[in-house]
């Protein structure tokens, strides 16, 4: 048995989601925000676990 109308239901939930969400935001500055990929571009990187500094050697 197919579901159309749940499925129908979840769709129109996401669209209205997102276009409260885009609405509700302010716009990004593309000019402050960090890079998407930055290979090669000498910043380090922050704000994950795996972005910490290993111990120091004993």
């Amino acid at each position: 048995m197919k579901r159309v109308h749940v499925t129908l239901v979840v769709t129109v939930m996401s669209a209205l989601f997102v276009a409260f969400d885009a609405m509700a935001s302010d716009p990004l500055n593309p000019y402050t925000a960090p890079p998407l990929f930055a290979l090669g571009s000498g910043l380090a990187a922050t704000g994950a676990h795996c972005a910490a500094p290993p111990p120091p050697a004993q």
